[in-house]
């Protein structure tokens, strides 16, 4: 019996998802073998580590955090619900600073080239913050997030060459890029319909803008990473067809200095939690570390032992 149009298409498409799947467990893919491809990084999420590009323990902390980087001195700043510190590498905390008591939540900390440190407050009186090292407060921007369901407010903010501030707000559907004194000069949609609109829930979790102009955005609940240019319109996509499902409400992404971006799965909680792609959307690189389930956000630190250079874009 011939097939019809429809059963070739269906089993075309089943071929392709089983050799994305073969390719994840074996380590094949027709760029690179994903073996080739090692890494160093820094896990933020249900554990706090960082794992060697042998996959062993290199060094772990207080898990349950949010947000985080490894500086260039070596210590780790981290943003936990409620306080954010940074650390030695033997332990000792040498910054600290706890929210505000009319505020309920934490969900950023970034430090700012002018050495400060850029939080992120839920709650009541939403607002982004830059603190100095003596734990000073000296910016106060009120955000917009367009819900009062504090622990949808907002997530990644960062900030950006000019001064502004990117700063995702997941149930407005929205980047918005806030001036020092509170202004929106600029708001990127997600709902976009041929992202599905609001339906397929394309909330922005992570906006990093890019040193090309774009902005790369994670979508947490719609299984997606999308690179947008500065109309806001769609120009590089990557979902759960090109990953073999692998997404699972991706929260954290990371573009590496090599063109590559690698996601990380919140809710991956066993198996494959991040995975590299390259820009044409073939799998290099995964991680199922143990330490990596339930990842939150991460930082690539190396590759095949070299340091990915620059501010990490993540």
């Amino acid at each position: 019996m011939v097939p019809t149009n429809m059963q070739t298409k269906s089993i075309r498409q089943l071929i392709a998802v089983l050799t994305i799947a073969w390719s994840v467990t074996s380590g094949f893919c027709a760029d690179a073998p994903i073996s080739s491809i090692r890494h160093s990084y820094l896990v933020l999420g249900a554990k706090t580590a960082i794992i060697g590009e042998d996959s062993k323990v290199q060094w772990e902390y207080t898990g349950g955090s949010r947000d985080g980087f490894v500086l260039p001195n070596g210590n780790v700043l981290i943003a936990w619900a409620d306080h954010v510190e940074e650390v030695t590498r033997e332990k000792q905390i040498v910054f600290s600073y706890k929210k505000s008591k009319e505020n309920g939540e934490i969900s950023t900390a970034q430090r700012l080239y002018n050495g400060n440190t850029l939080i992120t407050e839920l709650g009541s009186r939403p607002r982004l913050l830059e603190v100095n090292p003596q734990g000073t407060i000296t910016i106060d921007v009120p955000l917009q997030p367009e819900t009062e369901n504090v622990h949808m407010q907002t997530r990644m903010a960062r900030q950006l060459k000019n001064g502004n501030y990117l700063v995702p707000h997941l149930l407005a559907f929205a980047i918005k890029e806030y001036s020092p004194e509170g202004k929106i000069v600029r708001t990127i949609r997600t709902d976009l319909e041929e992202l599905g609109g609001r339906k397929t829930e394309n909330w922005p979790f992570t906006a990093i803008r890019l040193d090309n102009g774009n902005t790369l955005v994670s979508l947490t609940h719609g299984n997606k990473v999308v690179e947008m240019n500065f109309r806001g319109e769609v120009i590089w996509k990557t979902d759960n067809e090109h990953v073999g499902g692998l997404f699972k409400d991706p929260c954290g992404s990371q573009r590496l200095a090599n063109g590559n971006t690698v996601v990380g799965s919140h809710a991956a909680n066993q198996g494959v939690s991040m995975v590299e792609l390259t820009p044409e959307r073939s799998i290099v690189w995964t991680s199922d570390h143990p330490l990596a389930a339930g990842v939150h956000h991460f930082q690539i630190l190396t590759t095949n032992g070299k340091p990915e250079p620059g501010m990490p874009m993540k």
